[in-house]
């Protein structure tokens, strides 16, 4: 990769669009009113065979232009995706681990399975749901990006590998328009800093270029008592454009800590039906975090069994290089041959406390150190000193045993490659485009799992401190909050180290013939590939021991905690070695009733290769690496569609019924639960936007019923809603433009939904209102506010029970609270 870097240090970096393509939105001095939240007219790019007009094409497909999500200033590229129609993203987890899903397709551990994010038309990770590697983990929104486009269903089973439920795809900007922007941002009432830069445009007769980034740092937007996020991007292009095409060059340098929300305590009461959600005292669910100033590192081995002392500020660590290069070329008539390529160095970490319980510290502390067990403070300003009145702790008498959840990211290197020639030519009566490719990738998954266990005091603004148990003599139980060097809470499991090759390889092809009117597409792809490596963990059996006493801190003696250190048993390995094919195919019609109205309708079938989430369960042999279950290592998704799509004037509106069949074998790291079950969802969702003169109204829905048709492990759950899948969510957004300001607001709404596939706690449904002004004093110059759920709503996303518990504490993840931010922008 030191080739790569030197490039990349070079400074050539980011993909784009193509000449021709959708234009950018750089606004030129003075600044015209900004883009609609769901751009219109542009051509379709992704997912498809060349680009489109979306009126003339039969897959649902929409975009967010530039400006709009300048607007609404997302802390993540999930709160970017949750206004795109169809598209359901959890963005709970901070700047990165959001779960993301489409049409009503399940999320049954993390991430985004049936979903593929890209950039620039390849693939940020080829699997969308690695385990503490999440694609979204590894992608930023900035000043680099010209828009977002997604395509739900349809083409992207056939024009994208492991993407039966869609494409989501970040396009860059090119330099095809002159010029760029500089803009930095402070939290008003929360800690950041934030700089934004881009410039682009033309290097002479025939070239074009641009560059933008970011660096932001501070505390994020809870308390966290320590910089959260710290870092930032650079992303780079250069296009050389010929009569017969073009040849992009491009990179990217991501080195970035942002800090990784995951479920924290809030209090229950009511019934699973009706309940009501309250603050803790001294924690309140919308701001607070279980991250704290008192606990930033921890002692354990590292992934070769080696001691070592992690820092959990490391938070989410995505750090990649990335680089390649796109050419298009009409070498005869009617022949075009365009070819994408990217090379990715991708590593970093995943730490964040999980509290695998919340209970009474002195309950809590009894199961440690048995009765009478003493408590102390074993971190912050109060560090040894004795805890006399366990039910003052925090001012709410609970203690949290965390499971801190320690990953390495050794390498999820990828290598990208796809290859697409197209003959165009008029048969008389139709213009028929007849498309063939190859797509080929390789991406690493070398990953260990060094988890340990802590006592932490349930307690707000980043305060909380650590708690050390002894025993009714006296006797410690716990080595500075330690209660273990392994994953004690969750039985000593999960010390586990992997390193694996999934090879995927692709031919496929596609035809599209246009009538007068009418529009008919097929497409057909083959998946072939492998997967190949080394699998380690006590958690395979066989006799496989995962649990030691070390002299961690070299003291010369062995405390009760360091008689439970999780190691890695690298001498009894475990191969993965299987091999796997699908086919996908999908048929499209699209009719143009007038030059404003089209409808259209298609049929899919697309797959998704199963990774390293089949690993330690009941799929894989543990002796051979091969599948048990041939079938285990494709999940099927059937989708049929229709809509009608029309836009006249400043008003436009796009309808779309579905129904989709979905298989999923999974893994959840969380309640170490495996899943192997079939899903059914059928639904509507709709688009419009609409404009008169200084106004702009753009909204869009998705009703959606989804149930379990089909579960091998655990019956009692079939005809049950999926979880966390609500039957309505929804965006609006208004806005008022003139010359001298901007006034809008982004309304994000659900309806309720249900904690687990059990169907009995309910996750109430909430609607947040993100809110913008922005003044424009002088030419070129921009200043604007953002207030991040103005009203300070609490809205959940996901919880870790199906009951409400005795003790009515409830582990769940919550949308942040209200965050206000101000910018000064000049553009030129």
């Amino acid at each position: 990769m030191t080739g790569l870097r030197t490039l990349l240090l070079a400074g050539a970096t980011a993909l784009a669009l193509s000449p021709g393509q959708a234009q950018e939105t750089m606004p030129p001095p003075p600044p015209p009113p900004p883009t609609p939240a769901v751009d219109e007219g542009e051509l379709v790019v992704t997912a498809i065979a060349r680009g489109a007009d979306r009126l003339t094409t039969s897959i649902s497909v929409s975009s967010i232009g530039a400006e709009a999500i300048q607007q609404n200033a997302p802390r993540s590229v999930a709160e970017v995706f949750r206004n795109l129609p169809g598209i359901r993203a959890e963005a709970s987890g901070g700047e990165g681990n959001a779960n993301i899903s489409v049409r009503g397709l399940p999320v049954a551990s993390g991430g985004a399975k049936f979903l593929q994010l890209q950039e620039d038309g390849l693939p940020v990770l080829e699997f969308g749901d690695i385990t503490f590697g999440n694609a979204d983990i590894f992608l930023r929104a900035d000043f680099s990006v010209a828009r977002v486009e997604s395509v739900r269903g349809g083409s992207a089973s056939t024009f994208a590998s492991n993407s039966p439920g869609g494409v989501i795809s970040l396009i860059s900007k090119t330099g095809r328009e002159e010029g760029g922007a500089i803009q930095g941002t402070i939290g008003l009432d929360y800690g950041e800093y934030r700089l934004d830069a881009d410039y682009g445009g033309r290097l002479g007769e025939g070239w074009l270029y641009h560059v933008g980034g970011f660096y932001r740092q501070g505390e994020g937007p809870r308390s966290a008592g320590y910089d959260g996020n710290r870092g930032g991007q650079i992303k780079a292009n250069i296009t050389r454009e010929f009569a017969e095409g073009y040849v992009r060059v491009y990179g990217k340098y991501l080195n970035d800590r942002a800090i990784g929300y995951l479920p924290n305590p809030v209090r229950v009461t009511g019934t699973d039906a009706n309940p009501r959600y309250e603050n803790i005292p001294g924690f309140d669910i919308n701001n607070d975090t279980l991250h704290s100033r008192n606990f930033t590192t921890v002692r354990t081995l590292d992934g070769e069994n080696r001691p070592t002392i992690r820092d959990i500020r490391d938070g989410q660590r995505p750090l990649v290089w990335s680089g390649g290069f796109e050419a298009s070329v009409d070498f005869a008539e009617g022949w075009n041959i365009i070819n994408r390529f990217r090379l990715s160095d991708i590593s970093g970490r995943f730490i964040s406390p999980f509290p695998g319980a919340v209970g009474d510290a002195q309950a809590t502390a009894d199961s440690i150190g048995g009765p009478g067990a003493q408590l102390r403070f074993a971190s912050g300003p109060q560090a040894g000193q004795a805890i006399t009145n366990p039910a003052s702790l925090g001012g709410n008498g609970l203690l949290a045993s965390i499971v801190l959840f320690d990953v390495e990211l050794n390498s999820l290197n990828n290598i990208t490659n796809d290859l697409r020639l197209t003959r165009s030519f008029d048969a008389g009566a139709a213009e028929i485009d007849i498309t063939a490719g190859f797509y080929a990738s390789r991406q690493d998954i070398d990953t260990a799992w060094l988890w340990t266990s802590h006592l932490l005091e349930v307690r707000g603004n980043g305060d909380a401190a650590l708690i050390d148990v002894f025993n009714a003599s006296g006797a410690p139980q716990t080595d500075a909050g330690a209660v273990a060097y392994s994953a004690s809470f969750f039985g000593n499991c999960c010390r586990r180290r992997y390193d694996l090759r999934y090879t995927t390889n692709a031919p496929f092809v596609s035809g599209t013939a246009r009538f007068a009117d009418l529009t008919l597409d097929a497409s057909l792809r083959y998946d072939f590939g492998r997967a190949r490596g080394q699998v380690f963990g006590a958690d395979l059996g066989g006799g496989r021991v995962g649990i030691t006493a070390a002299d961690l801190n070299a003291d010369g003696r062995i405390s009760v905690p360091e008689t439970r250190v999780g190691t890695i048993p690298y001498e009894a390995p475990s191969p993965l070695n299987y091999d796997y094919d699908y086919v996908s195919y999908s048929l499209g019609a699209n009719y143009l009733v007038t030059d404003t109205a089209a409808i259209f309708a298609r049929y899919s079938r697309g797959g998704r290769a199963n990774a390293d989430r089949l690993l330690f369960g009941p799929a894989i042999d543990t002796v051979t690496g091969r599948l048990i279950d041939a079938n285990a290592g494709v999940d099927f998704v059937r989708q049929a569609e229709a809509g009608v799509k029309w836009r006249q004037g400043g008003a436009t509106l796009n309808a779309t019924a579905f129904h989709a069949r979905t298989e999923e074998q999974n893994f959840e790291a969380t309640t170490q639960r495996f899943f192997n079950r079939e899903y059914r969802a059928w639904g509507v969702e709709v688009e419009g936007a609409l404009r008169r003169g200084a106004f702009l109204l753009t909204s869009t829905g998705t009703w959606t019923r989804a149930e379990i048709t089909s579960d091998v492990l655990n019956p009692a759950v079939v005809g049950n809603r999926p979880r966390r899948q609500a039957e309505f969510i929804y965006q609006i957004s208004p806005q008022y433009d003139t010359e001298l300001f901007t006034l809008g607001a982004n309304i994000i709404g659900t309806t309720a939904s249900f904690a687990q596939d059990n169907n009995a706690l309910k996750l109430p449904g909430f609607a947040q209102v993100n809110a913008f002004v922005a003044v424009r004093p002088l030419p070129r110059v921009m200043v604007s506010v953002n207030a991040n759920n103005l009203f300070n709503v609490a809205g959940f996303t996901e919880a870790e029970e199906g009951n409400i518990p005795a003790n009515g504490i409830v582990r769940a993840r919550a949308i942040n609270g209200r965050t206000i931010s101000a910018a000064l922008r000049y553009s030129f």
